[in-house]
């Protein structure tokens, strides 16, 4: 059974950084593509970065809103992904999740993810 587990969230004012950890189980980071993805209270969830299967290069993509300021980055040795984000603003405000490919999911640069973690929340105040 895969199991994602997030931590690293809480409370910083704008223009501070936080540093999310996924440590996972039951599932080789190495061999599939992994991702976080946010959703914010009324809005639909939406991938923030990603990085592709070691076989497939280990491609990273972020999405237009982050790119410059997040970074993700695997330990495969740990089974554990990161994602740093600096420069936060108050629109990054949301909840974070870890997720790891899988056939059927949600598509994100050319990838399906469909294993999730619980989440943690990231809160930004301006």
């Amino acid at each position: 059974q895969v199991q994602l587990v997030e931590s690293g969230g809480g409370s910083v004012q704008a223009g501070g950084s936080l540093r999310l950890s996924c440590v996972g189980a039951g599932y080789t980071y190495s061999s599939n593509s992994m991702g976080w993805f946010r959703q914010a209270p009324g809005k639909e969830r939406e991938g923030v970065a990603m990085i592709s299967r070691a076989r497939d290069g280990g491609v990273i993509q972020y999405s237009d809103s982050v790119k410059g300021r997040f970074t993700i980055s695997r330990d495969n040795a740990k089974n554990t992904l990161y994602l740093q984000m600096n420069s936060l603003k108050p629109e990054d405000t949301a909840i974070y999740y870890c997720a790891a490919e899988r056939p059927g999911g949600r598509w994100f640069y050319g990838y399906q993810f469909g294993y999730w973690g619980q989440g943690t929340q990231v809160t930004v105040s301006s």
